[in-house]
C-alpha cells in the first residue's frame, strides 16, 4: 500500500456507503474530521487496520477513532469495519488519482473529469433517502408557487430547477438577484415552497435567503452535500448528496452533477404524479410563437 493510500473506483456498493457516509460529516470536532477524512479517502485501509494504526496514520488519539465512529452513526470502530466489509464486495486496491496540474493532458483532465462524476452520481444512491425525497416531491405538487435560489456555481442548478418545473406545469420562479429574492421570500407564505440549493450548507446569501423562507412559513427544501450544516439543520426537508471527497478542482463539477440528477428525480416524479398538468405545460410549449 501507498503511503498516500488507496483510492476506490469501480465498486457501486461501496462508492454508495461512502455517499452515506459523507452526508453525516458537517458538524464534527477537529479530531473526529481527521479520522473520517482519512476513512473517506482510503476506506479500505481504515477495514483493514486496528484502532491504533487508524489512529496513527490520522494524527489523533484511539480514543478519537472510536468517537470518531460514533459520531457518524456506528456503535464503535468495530461495527465501523464490519460495515466497510460488508460494502467492500470484491473490491481490489487501486491508487488514488493524481491531482491535476499546469502540464496535465487534456486527456488526463477529460478522464478526471468522467471519474470525479462518476463516483458522485454512484455516491448519491447511498447518500440521498427516499423518503425525504418523496416529501420534496409531494410539497412541490401542492405549492402554489416555488422560488428557487443558489449562488455561485449552485446558481446554475437553481436556474435548471425552475426551467424544469416550469416544464412539467409547477410555477417556479428564479430570481438571481439577492435583494429581490429575499423580498419575494419574505412575501410567501404557508403553501408556498422555496428550494435552495447549497453544496457546502454554509452560503451566506443563501442562508439567508433560507432564514427568511422559514420565518415566512413557506416549506423550504434544501439541495446540499451534508447534513449537520446550517442550511440543512433550517430546512423542512434535507436531499443531501453526499459524496466522496476530492480534489479542489473537481468538487464543485462533481456536486453539481449530484444536485442535477436530484433535480431530474423530482421533475420527473412530479410530473407522473400529475400528468395531466405536465401535459398541460408540454401545450404552453408547442403555442409559443415560432420567430424562425
Amino acid at each position: 500500500m501507498r503511503e498516500n493510500g488507496n483510492g476506490v473506483t469501480g465498486n457501486a456498493r461501496l462508492m454508495q456507503w461512502i455517499g452515506s457516509i459523507q452526508t453525516r460529516t458537517g458538524a464534527l470536532a477537529a479530531s473526529e474530521a481527521k479520522v473520517v477524512e482519512l476513512l473517506l479517502a482510503d476506506p479500505l485501509f481504515v477495514g483493514a487496520s486496528t484502532t491504533a494504526e487508524v489512529a496513527a496514520r490520522a494524527g489523533v488519539s484511539p480514543p478519537s477513532v472510536i468517537r470518531a465512529a460514533r459520531a457518524i452513526g456506528f456503535s464503535g470502530f468495530t461495527e465501523l469495519k464490519i460495515e466497510i466489509a460488508r460494502a467492500r464486495g470484491t473490491t481490489g486496491f487501486f491508487a488514488p488519482s493524481d491531482v491535476l496540474t499546469a502540464d496535465a493532458t487534456t486527456a488526463a483532465v477529460l478522464e478526471a473529469s468522467i471519474r470525479a462524476g462518476t463516483d458522485a452520481l454512484t455516491a448519491l444512491g447511498g447518500a440521498v433517502e427516499v423518503s425525504a425525497l418523496e416529501r420534496a416531491v409531494s410539497s412541490i405538487e401542492q405549492a402554489r408557487q416555488v422560488i428557487a435560489f443558489g449562488a455561485g456555481p449552485s446558481a446554475t442548478v437553481a436556474a435548471d430547477a425552475v426551467f424544469r418545473l416550469r416544464a412539467v406545469g409547477v410555477t417556479t420562479i428564479g430570481i438571481a438577484d439577492h435583494l429581490s429574492a429575499m423580498i419575494a421570500t419574505r412575501l410567501l407564505g404557508p403553501g408556498d415552497v422555496v428550494i435552495a440549493v447549497s453544496s457546502t450548507g454554509r452560503t451566506s446569501t443563501t442562508l439567508a435567503i433560507a432564514d427568511a423562507a422559514a420565518s415566512a412559513g413557506a416549506s423550504l427544501i434544501a439541495i446540499t452535500n451534508q447534513y449537520g450544516t446550517p442550511l440543512a439543520a433550517l430546512a423542512n426537508i434535507a436531499l443531501v448528496v453526499g459524496g466522496a471527497p476530492l480534489t479542489a478542482q473537481m468538487a464543485a463539477a462533481a456536486s453539481r452533477l449530484a444536485q442535477l440528477v436530484v433535480i431530474d428525480a423530482l421533475v420527473a416524479a412530479v410530473a407522473l404524479r400529475d400528468p395531466q398538468r405536465s401535459r398541460r405545460a408540454e401545450r404552453a410549449g408547442i403555442d409559443l410563437p415560432d420567430i424562425a
